[in-house]
């Protein structure tokens, strides 16, 4: 009689360890699945950005795939498996602009691997916003010869290593502020296809200062300024 109750409360105790157990690992898989998948991007470098729930304990590491619309086939990110990071860089996976793209997160902690948390659709070409162009000057006694450098995207186009400007991809319009004594005398507008243009009658030995931005015509998307860029006539 006695041994047969000594079995039961074993066996009591092994099922609520095992009950235990598993709700351990049920939460521990709830807590561990991501939240708020969204791609930044930024002259098409692509950083898919993640969160997880507040409650999350422990080491948690992540594992991302993608695939383009249309495919069945996820892919793994390779520089992206296991890793402790909440951000992943897939511009390299991502770097059709014209191509819509998913990407998802799994994340695993205590060995218990979440379930896979999926991203909005990406489009590259209609989602990335554009920094301001770079300028180098040309000064003369009243006159500057401004060249204009549109932003690169991370992707390299040779073996020198020479980064892609992002008007391979998208059209953009250079606007460019002309001011003296910080007040805006002149408003200049160009195209990506003609990155040189001349202003002229300006004041000799004089400063003026030059400002740029960057517009996606279609999108009436503008960029932050650039840093302003000083200069003396002669």
């Amino acid at each position: 009689m006695k041994l047969t109750t000594c079995l039961i409360i074993c066996l009591c105790v092994i099922c609520q360890l095992n009950v235990f157990t598993f709700l351990v690992a049920l939460n521990q898989r709830d807590e561990a699945s991501t939240l708020e998948l969204r791609f930044q991007s930024l002259n098409y470098r692509n950083i898919l950005h993640w969160k997880l729930q507040p409650s999350t304990s422990g080491k948690v590491l992540f594992s991302v795939q993608f695939k383009i619309y249309g495919e069945k086939q996820w892919r793994n990110v390779r520089h992206c498996q296991n890793i402790n990071q909440l951000q992943c860089d897939l511009s390299r996976e991502t770097s059709d602009p014209r191509e819509w793209y998913y990407a998802r997160v799994q994340a695993s902690t205590n060995g218990i691997q979440s379930e896979w948390a999926m991203s909005s659709r990406f489009h590259p070409q209609w989602e990335s916003s554009f920094s301001p162009p770079q300028m180098k000057l040309n000064v003369t006694q009243q006159s500057v010869v401004v060249r204009v450098r549109p932003p690169r995207t991370p992707l390299r186009r040779d073996r020198r290593g020479r980064r892609i400007p992002v008007t391979k991809y998208q059209r953009l319009i250079f606007r460019i502020y002309l001011f003296h004594d910080n007040v805006e005398q002149e408003q200049h507008e160009i195209d990506s296809s003609a990155l040189e243009f001349v202003i002229m009658n300006l004041n000799p030995k004089t400063m003026y200062c030059l400002q740029a931005e960057s517009l996606v015509p279609r999108r009436g998307q503008v960029s932050p300024r650039g840093p302003k860029i000083c200069f003396t006539t002669r």
